[in-house]
């Protein structure tokens, strides 16, 4: 038989599921509907937009208006959904056989109504430290949301000094991962009849000789896997691409080509110096071959997300809380990106632990299982024990 609590927090995530924040969209309802809760159990609540005011992060405190609390934090975005790729409809919660189905309902709204439902427990206790509640924008597209949340942090008078991210990692306690790092580069030539290319800059050209390049530092990294990354899987910095787009027509020399790529460094040096590789291939190589038949050629690096990965710490105070919550013998490290190295960087302690498996997330079909949900309920009414102590 299902707890109150359990209930509860379906329900919540039922409503969550049912607002479509794909990151190319508003997430507004949904803070608005999470600002409600937190309110009505008595949260102070502050809500801050974006330049464009279609997107808002959420920052909540229940308890003591005190530094050394304790984050909780998710990302309220999803990533798109293909109606036809899906045997229900992706933004309507549906349960069978024990699985609740709906896009985020593992990544990462099961977590986020988890917090929402505990947190009107929390907000009957006489809390010592403070309980903060973070919703953010953009994680799937470049953490921007994560960014502007601690920059505000930043400026505030109250410190928090552990986070929880609910990322889903069927609840196994995770100290350490790598960074993920998001890049465009575009090159722009000349076009021209495909029948003398010599006469054009073929964009898609220069862009398969940068590709080529990105794959030979990949193939390097290989080589610099050690202790410190033997964790990992795999246990070195890997590069990808992800997308390109280019030229007009098959007759027709291509006057532009964007690639848009990717890397996961084990180590910040890993990026530094496959950045800076990259910009001496095309400055002192491809640009040049470019110039000279069309002076006005040009190739240009956006920066989508840098996001540092989360370093494992000796000293740890999120990974010792969450361990004696869950009864976790062993911490993990993973491959994938959070918010998390965000929150440390600012000087918190902090861990990943959330419902559900990554295994699931961005696919069609999405699930949560409910016995993931029930143990991280069990997860969020162990830390009343932290919170009723002074930190």
């Amino acid at each position: 038989m299902r707890s109150d609590l359990l209930t509860r927090t379906i329900s919540i995530l039922d409503r969550l599921i049912g607002f479509p924040t794909v990151s190319a969209d508003s997430n507004l309802e949904l803070i608005s509907f999470a600002a409600t809760l937190l309110r009505e159990a008595g949260a102070h609540v502050t809500v801050s937009k974006d330049a464009t005011c279609k997107k808002a992060n959420l920052f909540a405190t229940i308890g003591p208006n005190v530094s050394g609390g304790i984050v909780l934090s998710g990302h309220t975005d999803v990533v798109p959904a293909d109606p036809v790729e899906w045997t229900c409809n992706p933004y309507q919660m549906r349960e069978e056989g024990g699985l609740l189905y709906g896009r985020g309902s593992c990544d990462m709204k099961g977590y986020i109504a988890a917090v929402l439902a505990k947190s009107q427990d929390y907000a009957l206790l006489d809390l010592r430290r403070p309980l903060h509640v973070a919703l953010t924008y953009d994680e799937e597209v470049g953490c921007f949301g994560a960014r502007h949340l601690v920059e505000e942090l930043k400026r505030s008078d109250i410190r928090p000094s552990v986070a929880i991210i609910g990322e889903p990692t069927e609840m196994r306690v995770i100290e350490g991962h790598k960074g993920c790092y998001e890049y465009t580069t575009a090159f722009h030539g000349t076009d021209g009849h495909a029948s003398e290319p010599d006469k054009g800059v073929n964009a898609i050209h220069v862009a398969a000789a940068f590709i080529s390049r990105m794959m030979e530092l990949a193939e390097t990294m290989k080589d610099k896997s050690g202790p410190d990354s033997e964790r990992y899987s795999p246990p070195w910095t890997t590069l990808q691409v992800g997308r390109i787009d280019g030229g007009s027509a098959r007759n027709v020399i291509a006057r532009h080509c964007a690639v848009e790529w990717e890397m996961r460094p084990v180590r910040m040096q890993d990026a530094l110096e496959i950045k800076s590789a990259l910009e001496a291939y095309c400055q002192d190589v491809l640009l040049p071959q470019m110039t000279s038949v069309y002076p006005d050629a040009e190739i240009v690096t956006e920066i989508i997300g840098e996001v540092a990965g989360l370093a494992v710490m000796p000293e740890n105070e999120a990974r010792d809380i969450v361990t004696s919550l869950t009864g976790a013998n062993l911490c993990d490290v993973v491959s994938f990106g959070t918010e998390a190295g965000l929150f440390q960087a600012l000087g918190l302690s902090v861990v990943v632990c959330g419902p559900g498996s990554i295994a699931q997330a961005h696919k069609p079909d999405e699930y949560l299982a409910v016995d993931q949900l029930d143990k991280c309920l069990d997860m969020l009414t162990g830390l009343e024990r932290t919170l009723l102590q002074a930190s």
